[in-house]
């Protein structure tokens, strides 16, 4: 491990002695650790983190006193007032609903995505000004009232319509709307009867989405087999219904044309894997830690 992950995990190591806490805070990347990590820091501590310039990882800090964050949630920068919307709870009582109101959009967006926040906001930023807040809500409500979906689904923004339509299950009389609205057709696919017209649609989109429709009949599975987008022939590939001297003719079929791509037919079919997080390293002793420092000349 290289010297400045080694003191970035010294940082965060639990039980460290309050003296080479504040030696840490010499090294920037340290510091941030200390700052956004530490369940144990004292008003002095505090202090010198924010006088050396680190005051917004400071602010992400769910365990800073609420008097702290309070004052935070009043920064002059959007950035620190966000790292508080993100996992602030409503202590001081009012410190969300204030946050709801901030004139920085960035600022609501933070907050929609806020674990801690009560429905009746959410309902407020559901309703906001800006897209960027709204698709905030989307990401975060899943299980929001009948009449936020329907809200949302009808959105004058296509990014939100199409946004709602992959989060929400849309209400049988609002799918026509949504099959006929190009920023919503391809993700109302799912809920609708495959047909040969969207088997054919000019966006692969569509017939993506169509190649991947659970009750896509033999007929269109086949037809789709052969679509000059390989990202439609992907999904058909996929699928566990599929004849398998079909897959492997569609399979031959699939030569992607950079490694995005390739990367991409990974997911779809499922072969993708991510490497096994790293071990955590082990708690040094006093003697250890302060070898460590030296080393780092702190």
């Amino acid at each position: 491990m290289e010297l400045d992950a080694e003191l970035s995990a010294l940082a965060a190591q639990e039980d460290l002695p309050a003296d080479l806490v504040r030696r840490l805070l010499q090294h920037p990347g340290a510091r941030r650790s200390v700052a956004l990590l530490r369940r144990d820091l004292t008003d002095e501590l505090i202090a010198e983190i924010i006088e050396l310039g680190s005051v917004r990882t400071l602010a992400a800090n769910s365990s800073v006193p609420s008097r702290i964050r309070a004052r935070f949630a009043e920064h002059p920068e959007p950035a620190v007032r966000c790292a508080v919307a993100a996992s602030a709870r409503d202590e001081p009582p009012g410190l969300l609903a204030r946050l709801a109101a901030d004139p920085d959009s960035s600022v609501r967006s933070f907050l929609a995505m806020n674990e801690h926040l009560p429905t009746e906001l959410l309902a407020v930023l559901a309703a906001d000004s800006e897209a960027s807040v709204r698709s905030s809500v989307i990401q975060r409500w899943r299980d929001a009232p009948d009449g936020v979906r329907r809200m949302l689904l009808t959105d004058a923004d296509p990014g939100i319509r199409s946004g709602s339509v992959r989060a929400f299950a849309p209400p049988a009389e609002l799918l026509p709307r949504l099959l006929a609205d190009p920023a919503t057709r391809a993700a109302a696919v799912a809920y609708a009867v495959p047909t040969p017209e969207l088997a054919a649609d000019p966006d692969s989109d569509v017939r993506e989405a169509v190649a991947a429709h659970p009750d896509l009949p033999p007929g269109l599975r086949d037809l789709l087999a052969g679509d000059q987008d390989f990202f439609v022939r992907n999904a058909i590939a996929a699928r566990s219904d599929i004849p398998p001297t079909v897959r492997e003719q569609v399979v031959a079929t699939l030569e992607p044309d950079s490694p995005l791509a390739e990367r991409m037919l990974a997911f779809g079919r499922g072969t993708h894997t991510c490497p096994p997080a790293a071990p955590s390293p082990p708690n040094l002793t006093r003697q250890q830690a302060e070898s460590l420092l030296a080393q780092a000349g702190l």
